[in-house]
């Protein structure tokens, strides 16, 4: 293996995750944090789609946008947990070559696809408030249907790019990757060729696609306050603002981190790799886990479907 890592090769079959550089000794105490993320991810994701799935009065735009929410979360904490700990727990470092640019995509196409799911509930929750006479017959079930399919083809056709360009460079200094997982920054600087559309790209999809999300979430938004403001009592204001309130709090834990870590990923390099690595897991660990406690405390019938089956459970 010591010798794979150091001679020429194109396309090795196995890169080696190396988890995080520096902090080795302490990989099994970053593990208890990292496995409690992924465990509440796991359930409270799942609790989402199931009481959603019982709930009869909650089978609404706002809710189906939120499984599928659920369904991205599962997906990229799947993509990306079981590895890292299996990395920090039985030191099994090696990752076939194509399971690594399947990683890639996977964990960089539901990214997207994410993003894509706060827009489309920003607009339901656009059309609601500003528009409530028109919210049932504008966001019908196959309108939800049609956004929730326009959104995975979005994610999907974004990241393409990244997995064909991954996919057809030489690979000959070393199959050594110094992160917890295939991520597109690591991976490329990886290869023995010019990079630099593949980092010009990345660039566009960060500040232009993602950007892009950002704006029309902003724009709905400030559409959705200047119709809470203009509400004649304040009762009114403050309930339809808590209606909000969750999405404001996903949405800030799901951008914030993201935006962080790409630009000290790009202008930090003084920070130490360590210190890159646990920003990457941050924006890719903690939304997931937070999106189902945000929405189970902060929204009402969520709260109260799961009070009625704990309820149902026990009689």
């Amino acid at each position: 293996m010591s010798d794979s890592n150091t001679t020429n090769f194109t396309n090795p079959s196995t890169f080696i995750l190396l988890g995080i550089p520096g902090l080795e000794v302490a990989h099994v105490w970053i593990s208890i944090p990292f496995c409690a993320m992924y465990a509440i991810a796991m359930l409270g994701n799942f609790t989402i789609l199931f009481i959603v799935k019982i709930e009869l009065n909650l089978h609404e735009p706002m809710y189906y946008f939120l499984c599928m929410l659920a369904v991205s979360d599962l997906v990229l904490s799947m993509s990306i947990l079981p590895k890292t700990l299996t990395i920090f727990w039985f030191n099994s470092r090696e990752i076939d070559f194509n399971a690594c640019l399947t990683q890639l995509y996977f964990i960089h196409c539901f990214f997207m696809i994410e993003s894509g799911i706060f827009v489309a509930m920003a607009l339901d929750r656009y059309e609601a408030i500003c528009h409530p006479l028109r919210h049932s017959t504008i966001l019908t079930n196959p309108v939800v249907v049609k956004i929730g399919l326009a959104v995975m083809l979005h994610g999907g056709i974004v990241v393409l790019l990244y997995l064909l360009l991954a996919r057809q460079w030489p690979y000959c200094r070393t199959n050594i990757i110094p992160q917890t997982h295939c991520e597109h920054m690591a991976v490329m600087k990886l290869a023995c060729t010019n990079t630099h559309v593949s980092s010009y790209y990345g660039l566009f999809v960060v500040f232009c696609v993602t950007g892009l999300d950002v704006v029309f979430i902003t724009m709905s938004y400030t559409q959705i306050l200047r119709a809470i403001f203009s509400l004649p009592t304040k009762d009114a204001r403050l309930k339809t603002f808590e209606i909000c309130g969750s999405h404001l709090c996903a949405i800030s834990a799901f951008y914030i981190p993201r935006l962080f870590s790409s630009l000290t990923s790009r202008f930090g390099q003084n920070m130490p790799l360590y210190f890159h690595i646990l920003s990457t897991n941050v924006y890719l660990l903690v939304s997931p886990m937070l999106n189902p406690i945000i929405y189970g405390i902060k929204t009402k019938e969520i709260w109260a479907g799961s009070s009625n089956t704990l309820l149902r459970k026990a009689l």
